[in-house]
């Protein structure tokens, strides 16, 4: 079966309780359409766990899964992550240690890094195509098929949603409803916000830094006129920041899902960031601060 690409708003994939770990252009997981959902009825421990995709064996060649490839798999029959670059759902039925999945919907994402979009193609198609037997030792998960074809996982235990305040969020997409694009690879890591306890958000759009208020309420942030640093800089830079501008002087609505965030702004723009890990995390709000009042 070829896997036809859907593009699923935002706002479905978010109510089904997955978010994305971005790269490339985006338009789930957890499945939305198809036959809302197969039975379940198994006593193997395979609902509730993020199954991190170690790799994929077609026809005797085996490969590699790139970083950030997972499955999760509810007890409603949906199933849904990332398969390397596009968020990924769809209807699964299982029966025993007997896997089915429905055929999958999709992000529109395209990226360009570590041969994603061939790994993605590879175990969307594969995972389709057939029935799989699954076996599960500890913390590791195999599906085969008949023919010898399988998939290998590690399981991950579920981490706490990152809180929204002092968190240093790297803002990774950037886009509408429809499909969110990550950002160009030269600022790459260098666009974040930072939303602090005395009501404030500071970071970078891509150029500049940017200080305002951001008072958080009911899954909503309302911004204050935003002040910045005065720079001018090449091409994609200033690109990102003016569609970052559009979240200040109004009401954002925000989600959060383990270390995602998504920001959608009055104008239906959405932005995605990622959570910096608390190690990696050093407190650069004074210099922000300071930078925006020049």
């Amino acid at each position: 079966m070829h896997t036809q690409r859907l593009t699923l708003t935002l706002t479905a994939l978010a109510s089904a309780g997955l978010l994305l770990t971005a790269c490339g252009t985006e338009s789930g997981a957890g499945s939305e359409g198809g036959s809302g959902g197969r039975s379940v009825e198994t006593e193997l421990p395979l609902t509730g766990v993020r199954w991190n995709v170690d790799s994929l064996t077609v026809g005797g060649q085996k490969h590699d899964a790139p970083e950030g490839a997972y499955l999760e798999i509810g007890k409603d029959g949906r199933a849904g992550g990332s398969y390397g670059c596009n968020r990924v759902g769809s209807d699964v039925s299982v029966q025993g240690n007997t896997l089915d999945f429905g055929k999958a919907q999709m992000t529109n994402m395209a990226c360009t890094d570590g041969g994603r979009m061939k790994f993605e193609e590879n175990l969307t198609r594969a995972l389709g195509k057939q029935k799989f037997t699954a076996k599960v030792d500890g913390d590791r998960l195999t599906l085969t098929t008949a023919k010898g074809d399988r998939v290998d996982f590690t399981s991950q235990p579920a981490e706490p949603d990152a809180p929204l305040t002092g968190t240093k969020w790297t803002v990774n997409g950037v886009g509408d409803g429809k499909a969110v694009a990550t950002l160009p690879q030269k600022l790459s890591g260098t666009v974040h916000l930072t939303f602090g306890k005395d009501g404030k958000v500071r970071g970078n759009l891509g150029c500049n830094d940017v200080s305002a208020k951001a008072e958080s309420k009911d899954r909503r942030i309302t911004f204050g006129a935003p002040a910045t640093t005065r720079k001018m800089c090449p091409g994609d830079a200033m690109t990102t920041e003016r569609k970052l501008l559009k979240l200040f002087g109004g009401t954002a609505r925000y989600e959060v899902k383990q270390d995602a965030l998504r920001l959608t702004a009055e104008d239906g723009t959405v932005i995605l960031a990622k959570a910096e890990p608390k190690g990696a995390q050093k407190d650069t709000t004074k210099d922000a601060e300071k930078d925006a009042k020049k």
